[in-house]
């Protein structure tokens, strides 16, 4: 489908964590568990930010278990059984109460129903997220980062997906709400990016310059797109 302003657009990949859902609504649901692993997820944090700077790596769940066990001074079999009991199996059932954005399945629906290939692509498990609030049974292609070896920034893992959609990276919209992550590394793919709006620049009425499309809502989205 030619896309106004964009060319042609033969699917659409999108990030998952704080894009189909409000990252505040898990912060909330999951408060206490951050506040009992305080410092825990304090050095999470810190690998997690060097883990985004790292080339594509074949061991980057080793590499990040390496780093951790360095920083918590315990060994990276530890390291790594904490990281899954806390952050990815951990957080997993206050995910299933977690609400998505309005409008996020029939957004997805009716992007297939219009013929664009749909992806998902992840820094976190997307199985973690069960059936991503609806939307999996939609999708052509869902990657998590994590296991192609290369967090967002890096245009790496966006290449993959490109790849396993069988679809040109210039040809791809990317949906994020990272400036940071998401609009930076799909631009350094060749794909264009619409940005989600943080709640600021929606009262401020500031699009992100950077971003090929800036929206608000999903329904918004599906009007500019459709």
């Amino acid at each position: 489908m030619n896309i106004k302003g964009l060319g042609e657009i033969e699917a659409i990949g999108f990030d998952i964590d704080g894009t189909i859902y409000a990252q505040w609504r898990l912060t909330v649901r999951a408060i206490f568990r951050y506040i009992a692993h305080s410092i825990f997820f304090l050095h999470y944090g810190l690998v997690r930010n060097e883990m985004h700077l790292l080339p594509p790596s074949d061991n980057f769940f080793q590499v990040q278990a390496e780093k951790m066990a360095k920083r918590m001074k315990c060994s990276p079999e530890e390291a790594s059984d904490r990281m899954d009991k806390i952050v990815y199996s951990g957080l997993e059932p206050y995910l299933k109460k977690v609400r998505c954005y309005p409008h996020v399945e029939e957004t997805f629906r009716k992007f297939k129903e219009a013929g664009f290939k749909l992806a998902l692509l992840s820094d976190f498990p997307p199985e973690q997220k069960g059936s991503v609030w609806g939307v999996k049974k939609y999708c052509d292609v869902i990657l998590g980062t994590e296991k192609l070896g290369a967090l967002k920034p890096n245009s790496y893992s966006f290449l993959k997906m490109a790849a396993a959609l069988d679809v040109s990276p210039e040809k791809i919209l990317y949906v994020g709400n990272s400036k940071k992550y998401d609009v930076r590394g799909a631009h350094r793919a060749g794909m264009k990016v619409a940005y989600l709006l943080p709640f600021w620049r929606k009262i401020l009425n500031k699009p992100l310059k950077e971003a090929d499309i800036s929206f608000s809502t999903y329904r918004q989205l599906q009007e500019i797109v459709l």
